[in-house]
């Protein structure tokens, strides 16, 4: 499993001109599944994520996570996380979860999000869309985690 944080200070997902999703101030995960992925990985990297200490204090560290600032998330699938490009330039998804795989898996990610942070801190995009994603990156703050 794959997921690349972003923090922000806004974003919102799209699909076909209707917003699916929106948050202030807080993260964007793009979330990948790949083959082989089980519920226990989706659990840690869910709990890694809501950890991660990415917030700045008063004294301006980063040293606080999501929950203790009460930030919200917007988390999106995102199979192309899971893109290789061994020779060539198209890129190959063999390493990406079906979507039959992935789907329940991002949903047990996003149930994990709304049962720690509550669901109206937990925005998503729409599994298998085509999606518009805006956001403000604030620092920037940009992380790649995989389990």
């Amino acid at each position: 499993m794959r997921v690349l944080i972003q923090r922000v200070t806004g974003a919102q997902v799209s699909v076909d001109g209707i917003v699916t999703g929106k948050i202030g101030a807080g993260l964007v995960a793009l979330v990948g599944i790949r083959d082989g992925d089980t519920a226990e990985e989706v659990q840690w990297m869910a709990e890694k994520v809501l950890q991660l200490r990415v917030f700045s204090d008063k004294d301006g560290k980063m040293n606080l996570s999501l929950a203790e600032t009460g930030g919200s998330i917007l988390a999106i699938s995102q199979f192309t996380l899971y893109g290789a490009l061994p020779k060539g330039n198209r890129p190959s998804y063999l390493m990406a979860a079906r979507p039959e795989v992935a789907e329940p898996l991002y949903e047990a990610f996003l149930a994990h999000l709304r049962a720690s942070l509550g669901t109206e801190r937990v925005a998503a995009g729409v599994f298998q869309a085509h999606m518009e994603v805006s956001l403000i990156n604030d620092g920037p703050v940009t992380l790649m985690l995989e389990r």
